[in-house]
């Protein structure tokens, strides 16, 4: 009986680039190249409805990063991530990439990536298991400008200046703009540490508010605290947030 193959997917915008990667995967005769993306918004469609084992990524592409597109799916291939820039290294292996390859790369130094691809794809289904808890909780090394969300058909970038308020919803948050309000599957904790702390701040166990939206914080009980917003949105602020606050704007 033969092998399954390994469904694979290129995602790049340079033609150039995505026609050499094929022609070194046309020596792979394990592999079948489902198909080729030009940006993340067609990787995004194109990984939920062909559920490949492997996609070879860009990070830097228009529109949205390689990066913000593994936010967006729900299916979680195999990854090789191939790039013309060497500082996302770090970055990349904490979406658990089976390799990284720095363009221009040679057929030798693809070869090992793809023994590093059959060997996990061995350990399935284990391999898979926490990917989504570390795309949730990876250190940062910079803090977010935007947020990219998901809505059915719909991919919205939201600017981080725009937000509101983000507050919890169980496994997901809810993410309030003056345009509406977007649910994205993320903790509040990733929130806390990927947002600017000199503009947002974890005011409860539910809450974290763009400061600038405060409008005034009022006393209903002896340690407990409601902020207005200026839209008059009422938020809960608990002993801890109070402090967060007191210290950012130093009353």
């Amino acid at each position: 009986m033969n092998e399954p193959k390994i469904r694979t997917l290129i995602i790049e915008d340079e033609e150039l680039a995505r026609r050499l990667l094929r022609t070194y995967l046309n020596e792979y005769p394990e592999l079948e190249i489902l198909g080729e993306c030009e940006n993340g918004f067609e990787g995004v469609k194109s990984i939920n409805e062909l559920k490949p084992d492997l996609i070879f990524l860009d990070i830097q592409m228009p529109k949205i990063t390689g990066f913000e597109m593994l936010e967006l799916i729900d299916h979680h291939p195999e990854i090789i991530f191939t790039t013309a820039y060497d500082q996302y290294a770090l970055k990349a292996f904490e979406y658990n990439a089976a390799d990284y390859l720095l363009k221009p790369f040679s057929k030798d130094r693809l070869q090992g990536a793809m023994e590093k691809v059959k060997e996990k794809l061995a350990k399935m289904p284990e391999a898979h298991e926490d990917i989504v808890e570390k795309m949730n909780n990876f250190p940062r090394e910079e803090f977010l400008d935007r947020i990219v969300v998901k809505d059915r058909h719909k991919i919205h970038i939201i600017p981080s200046d725009q937000i509101r308020y983000i507050e919890s919803l169980d496994d997901y948050v809810l993410i309030y703009t003056n345009d509406g309000r977007y649910m994205k599957q993320k903790t509040m904790h990733y929130f806390e540490s990927a947002l600017d702390p000199h503009n947002f701040a974890r005011i409860h166990r539910s809450f974290i508010v763009r400061v600038d939206q405060i409008a005034q914080l009022q006393q209903y009980e002896k340690e407990s605290y409601i902020a207005i917003l200026h839209d008059k949105t009422k938020l809960k602020v608990s002993k801890s947030g109070y402090k967060n606050l007191k210290e950012m704007l130093n009353f």
